[in-house]
Parts: structure tokens; C-alpha cells; sequence
């Protein structure tokens, strides 16, 4: 009896709205969750996705370098837009969220189970949805292997949002739009400005490491086109020899 009044008083706090349905049945697996759970799910959800996001970045971005090839500079470049698009993403999210006004869920529904308290600004747009999702897209458009597995971090994160309770889930599809917009979007104009910033430091024998791995030859490092260069510089020095 306790269950079926819990669920018409749900059921009147929502009326026919399925963002709210959907909120409560979301957020009501963690008040059937063991409470060890709970916090693990507050920190994946927090902090353990983004850190997850980082990870699959710095991974591709280690295969990329090692790989080497002409395309280095430009996947490079593709997956430092991901968390610079990232950023802007949340950037464009604070006019979205001050001109919406929309309060968390938890301040107009009741017998929510809120796994993160003090969460006091406004609910539209998501700042993680829209900043996990952007990373994901712009990884993505890097690389499709790495790119696939940060989409089913992205897709978990907002999951995990609204079972927080702290978020809709238009919320979270809000940032998700938002999210991968900024990423696509933007990914031209990033590109024709990142790209050949990476293949100035792929030249660079200090940095050149961060595009391409270095070789080497005779216990020094090589960098791009320097194998070339020492070749003719060697068939020069026989040309004088003979010369001589």
C-alpha cells in the first residue's frame, strides 16, 4: 500500500510530463541501490567520466605520435579541438543557462533521492553532458575506435546525471546537443587553425615529440626531414671528397 501511494504521489508530482516520469524512475534505482553504490556513482559521475574522457585522449594522442605519418600533424590537431571545444561548449552553456532559469529538479520535486548536495546554480544545459559529450565528439572525428568508446562514456555520464538526481533528462540532451554542435560545428574553422600550428611544432626539434615520436640515429634524436637533410649533407661532403 506505502508503494502504490509513493507511486500516485509521483504520479500526481508529474502529471503527464515524461521528463519528469523519467526523472523519478531514473533517480528511483538509486534509492533501491545499496548506499556503497550510491557513492561510487557520485564520483564516477563527478569526476570519474572526465577523467576517463582524459585518459582516451591521451591515449589516442600516444598511438598518433608513435604512428607518426604525414596525417600526424592534422590528428593532432583534431584531438587538441576536443577539449578546447570542450570549453567552449560550457562557455556558450552560461547565457543558455542564465536566460532559461530552469532550478534543479530537486528544488521542485520532492522525494528525490540527491546524491550531491550544494548543487545551487541553474539545471539547462548540463555543464557535464555538454562538456563529456564535446570531448567524445571531437575524439570521435580523430579517431572512430577511440572516438566510439568516448560516446559510451558520454551516453553513461548523462545516465548517471539524472540518476544523481541532479539533472533532467532534457537536461542531459540538452548538453548533449550542445555538446556535439560546438564539436562539428566549430571542427572546420578549429581544424584550418590548429592543423598548421602542429605541423610548426612537429618542425620543432624541441617540441616535435608532442606530434611525432622520435627516431634514432646514432644516439640522437631525429626529427622530420632531418634524415633527409643528413643524406644530402653526406653525399655532399663525398662529392668535395672526390673533388678534392
Amino acid at each position: 500500500m506505502a508503494g502504490l501511494a509513493a507511486h500516485a504521489a509521483i504520479a500526481a508530482e508529474s502529471g503527464s510530463n515524461p521528463d519528469v516520469e523519467l526523472l523519478y524512475d531514473i533517480n528511483g534505482l538509486a534509492k533501491d541501490a545499496p548506499a556503497w553504490f550510491d557513492r561510487v556513482m557520485e564520483f564516477v559521475g563527478e569526476y570519474g567520466l572526465l577523467f576517463v574522457m582524459v585518459l582516451l585522449i591521451l591515449g589516442c594522442w600516444w598511438g598518433v605520435r608513435k604512428r607518426g605519418g604525414e596525417d600526424a600533424a592534422s590528428s593532432v590537431a583534431a584531438l587538441v579541438w576536443a577539449p578546447l571545444a570542450a570549453g567552449v561548449a560550457v562557455l556558450i552553456n552560461v547565457p543558455i543557462r542564465g536566460f532559461v532559469e530552469r532550478p534543479r529538479p530537486f528544488l521542485d520535486h520532492e522525494g528525490l533521492e540527491v546524491l550531491v548536495s550544494g548543487k545551487t546554480d541553474y539545471s539547462f544545459v548540463s555543464d557535464h553532458a555538454t562538456l563529456v559529450m564535446a570531448m567524445a565528439v571531437g575524439l570521435f572525428v580523430a579517431n572512430r575506435k577511440f572516438g566510439v568508446a568516448g560516446l559510451v562514456v558520454g551516453l553513461l555520464g548523462g545516465f548517471i546525471r539524472v540518476y544523481m538526481g541532479v539533472h533532467y533528462p532534457t537536461d542531459v540532451i540538452g548538453g548533449f546537443a550542445l555538446g556535439t554542435a560546438v564539436a562539428l560545428l566549430l571542427s572546420p574553422l578549429a581544424m584550418a587553425l590548429l592543423t598548421p600550428l602542429m605541423k610548426a611544432v612537429e618542425r620543432s626539434p624541441r617540441v616535435g615529440w608532442v606530434v611525432r615520436a622520435r627516431g634514432r640515429d646514432g644516439g640522437r634524436a631525429v626529427i622530420p626531414g632531418a634524415r633527409v637533410e643528413s643524406a644530402a649533407a653526406s653525399e655532399g661532403a663525398g662529392e668535395r671528397d672526390l673533388a678534392a
